[in-house]
C-alpha cells in the first residue's frame, strides 16, 4: 500500500498529482510544515514535520515522503519518477531513450527552473513584488529563466508534450516546477509553445482535482 505523507502545498503535489493521473489507490496523510505553527510540539498541534512520529519516516523533517512495501523516498522528484516507471504505465518510460529524456527534463526542471521561479512566488507571496528590491528579486529570476525556458520553448515548437507524443512524468515534474513563476505572468508571455503546453498540462482532470484538494486544505 501506498502512503504519501505532506501537505499539498508543498511539493507534494508532485506525485499526488501522477499518482491521481495514473488511478493508482493511495493513502494520503497530512503532514504540515513545523514552521507554519506557533507550537508544532503543543499536544493541540497538526501532525507536522517536527512530530516525533513523522521523525521516524523522514529523520529530516522535511514534506514530502513515501512508503510503498516498505520502500521509503523523501525526495519529490525521485518518488515521482518511481511513482511512474512502477505504476504510471505510459506515464513513464516506454524504454531506456525515453527515459534518458524524462530525466533530462525532470533534472532540468530542479535545476535551472525551480529555485529562481520559487524566487518568483516566494516574492510575490511576501508581498514585496512592488518593492524595489522586490522588482529586483523578480527581474534576477526572470533572466535565471529565460535560458532554460528558450531551451524548452524550442523543443516545444510543433510538439503538445516534451516526450513521445504523450503526456507523461516529464511533462508533470517540469510543470510543476514552471508553475511557482506564474504569478509573474511577464516571465512565460515570451514563450508562447511554453505557455501553452503549462496550459495544456494544467487542463488535465488529475492537475484540476490536485488544486481543488490543495484549495482545500488551510492556508
Amino acid at each position: 500500500m501506498i502512503t504519501l505523507y505532506g501537505c499539498l502545498r508543498s511539493r507534494a503535489s508532485r506525485p499526488w498529482w501522477l499518482l491521481t493521473e495514473a488511478g493508482v489507490e493511495f493513502t494520503h496523510e497530512p503532514v504540515m510544515q513545523a514552521y507554519r505553527l506557533p507550537d508544532p510540539a503543543a499536544a493541540d498541534a497538526p501532525f507536522n514535520t517536527a512530530s516525533p512520529a513523522f521523525l521516524t519516516i523522514n529523520p529530516q523533517g522535511q514534506i514530502p515522503a513515501l512508503e510503498d512495501d516498505g520502500l521509503v523516498l523523501t525526495e519529490s522528484l525521485a518518488m515521482t519518477l518511481y511513482l511512474a516507471r512502477k505504476y504510471g504505465g505510459d506515464l513513464g518510460p516506454r524504454d531506456l531513450a525515453e527515459e534518458g529524456e524524462v530525466l533530462q527534463w525532470a533534472f532540468l526542471a530542479g535545476t535551472a527552473v525551480e529555485a529562481p521561479a520559487l524566487d518568483i512566488l516566494f516574492t510575490y507571496v511576501r508581498g514585496e513584488a512592488d518593492s524595489e528590491g522586490g522588482k529586483g528579486k523578480i527581474a534576477a529570476s526572470v533572466t535565471a529563466l529565460a535560458r532554460p525556458l528558450a531551451r524548452i520553448e524550442a523543443h516545444l515548437k510543433g510538439r503538445d508534450w516534451l516526450v513521445g507524443g504523450r503526456f507523461t512524468v516529464a511533462d508533470l515534474a517540469l510543470a510543476e516546477c514552471l508553475r511557482y513563476a506564474q504569478p509573474h505572468p511577464p516571465a512565460l508571455a515570451p514563450f508562447e509553445a511554453v505557455s501553452d503546453w503549462l496550459a495544456r498540462c494544467q487542463a488535465r482532470p488529475a492537475f484540476q482535482a490536485m488544486v481543488q484538494a490543495r484549495s482545500a486544505e488551510p492556508a
